[in-house]
C-alpha cells in the first residue's frame, strides 16, 4: 500500500468497540454515527464523527455523559501496517502532541483501522471508513 492510497476524504461507515474476548460491542457513538475523515498530500489529517440518534437515559460509562461528538485534527504519516496521527488540535489538551497509532486495511474503497479509545479505560476501537467519490460537489 502506498500513503497515496490513503489521501482523500473517507466516510464512517461502522464505529464499534471490541472486548478482550474478541466480541463486537456498540460503538461510543451509538449504532449508525456519522463521520469523516480527511487524509492531505501534504501529511494533514481531521476526523469528526457524531451520533445519529439520542443516547438512552445514563447511556454514559459511569459517571461520564455519553459522547455526542469526537473530532481531532494534526499530521498523519505511515509506519508499516499503521498510520499514526500526531494530534495538534482536539477537545482535550492532554491529547496534543500525543500519537496515536492505528493498525490499518486497505481493501479497495474501505479502509479499517484499529485503534485503543483516547478516554477512559483502554478500549479497542473498530473504524471501517468507505472513501467518498472524487466527484466535485454540483453548485
Amino acid at each position: 500500500m502506498t500513503v497515496s492510497e490513503l489521501v482523500g476524504v473517507w466516510r464512517l461507515a461502522s464505529f464499534h468497540d471490541v472486548d478482550e474476548d474478541g466480541n463486537r460491542k456498540e460503538g461510543p457513538l451509538g449504532p449508525e454515527p456519522e463521520g469523516l475523515l480527511l487524509y492531505s498530500a501534504e501529511g494533514h489529517v481531521s476526523v469528526h464523527m457524531m451520533r445519529t440518534r439520542p443516547s438512552a437515559p445514563g447511556g454514559g460509562s459511569g459517571d461520564r455523559p455519553p459522547q455526542n461528538y469526537m473530532s481531532y485534527a494534526g499530521t498523519w504519516r505511515r509506519s508499516g501496517d499503521q498510520v499514526v496521527h500526531t494530534l495538534t488540535l482536539a477537545p482535550e489538551p492532554g491529547w496534543i502532541g500525543t500519537d496515536q497509532v492505528r493498525d490499518l486495511r486497505l481493501d479497495g474503497a474501505t479502509l479499517t483501522l484499529h485503534g485503543d479509545s483516547l478516554v477512559g479505560p483502554r478500549q479497542r476501537r473498530v473504524l471501517v471508513w468507505r472513501r467518498v467519490s472524487e466527484q466535485a460537489p454540483s453548485r
